[in-house]
């Protein structure tokens, strides 16, 4: 059975992007560009892993991932966050609200791959 990874992205191309390359791996996809809705998505479709981007419109990408790790059933599924804005002491407060990867954009598709396939092994 394949894994199903949700990608929450604002940006249409990037998006796009991310599952096609995950879809060329293999993986089911879950796409969300709207962050308000990504973790009511979540529980319902219960992915292996969660792509998150930090900068959406309305909610915060990190304000998400808290919220995520204080429910019990979103938990224990691993978020990936990516970001355009890698600011000093980015990724430290990041990891800190709970996320288990962090990928500064633009991304290659290699280091993308890389930390998907090591946080779905975890």
């Amino acid at each position: 059975m394949a894994k199903r990874i949700l990608v929450v992205e604002d940006n249409d191309l990037n998006r796009k992007l991310f599952c096609d390359v995950l879809r060329a791996q293999g993986y089911e996809v879950e796409p969300v560009a709207e962050g308000d809705t990504a973790l009511q998505i979540a529980r319902e479709v219960r992915p292996d892993l969660i792509i998150m981007d930090i900068q959406l419109p309305k909610v915060s990408g990190v304000d998400l991932i808290e919220e995520a790790k204080r429910d019990l059933e979103l938990a224990p599924i691993p978020v990936l966050a990516v970001t355009a804005y890698a600011g000093k002491g980015d990724e430290e407060r990041i990891r800190e609200a709970g996320a288990a990867g962090y990928l500064a954009k633009p991304i290659s598709i290699m280091p993308f791959m890389n930390a998907v396939k090591e946080l779905l092994r975890a």
